[in-house]
């Protein structure tokens, strides 16, 4: 059976960099696109960062059985929900690697069993975290730095040191050399090294 390596942290701690280079390393890994409603940002592909859907579709996979897990976010441009869902992407045989929240870890670890999914909990110093999310934030055609902080906010509360306890998050990769912290997660995924 393969596992899933799960790839989370606070925003801004530099998952999606991580998340890149971890599948340019390791051809092996497949991935899973989540589903949004949030709007697609600059740079971003429908497919390749998320499946950009509306509330309506969310409805219909959730009728139909297919949301594993979901969560909906109270943005200052609204709400914007995230889910996973169980579009037959998921094989069971290979490895696969994602990227979420504690919370949707935790879903998916219910769903798939703690045996199957491995957490890659990422962290990075908190200035460094603001400073990258602004800078994020500045390329966008129409920044939204009420949600930065909104963000960095909420992400105190959803990765609290109780929270990852409870959740039996032990490793911790530290962001403070990028090619550092990607060469422990490799470790991780290719040698079981923990």
């Amino acid at each position: 059976m393969g596992k899933i390596f799960y790839l989370m942290g606070k925003s801004a701690v530099g998952k999606d960099t991580l998340y890149k280079r971890l599948l340019a390393d390791c051809p092996e890994l497949k991935t899973v696109v989540l589903y949004t409603t949030r709007p697609m940002r600059e740079g971003e592909q429908e497919g390749r960062e998320y499946h950009f859907t509306d509330e309506a579709e969310l409805a219909d996979f959730a009728a139909a059985g297919k949301v594993i897990e979901s969560r909906t976010y109270e943005t200052v441009a609204g709400p914007w929900t995230y889910a996973t869902v169980d579009d037959g992407s998921m094989d069971r045989e290979e490895n696969l690697l994602m990227i979420g929240t504690l919370e949707s870890y935790l879903a998916l670890r219910t769903y798939f069993g703690s045996d199957r999914l491995i957490p890659l909990y990422v962290e990075a110093d908190d200035g460094d975290r603001l400073e990258r999310s602004l800078k994020r934030e500045r390329k966008q055609e129409h920044p939204r730095y009420a949600e930065v902080c909104r963000r960095f906010l909420a992400d105190e509360e959803d990765f609290s040191e109780a929270k990852l306890a409870e959740a039996g998050i032990a490793r911790r990769y530290r962001n403070e050399n990028l090619e550092d912290c990607l060469a422990a997660l490799e470790n991780t995924v290719r040698y079981g090294i923990i």
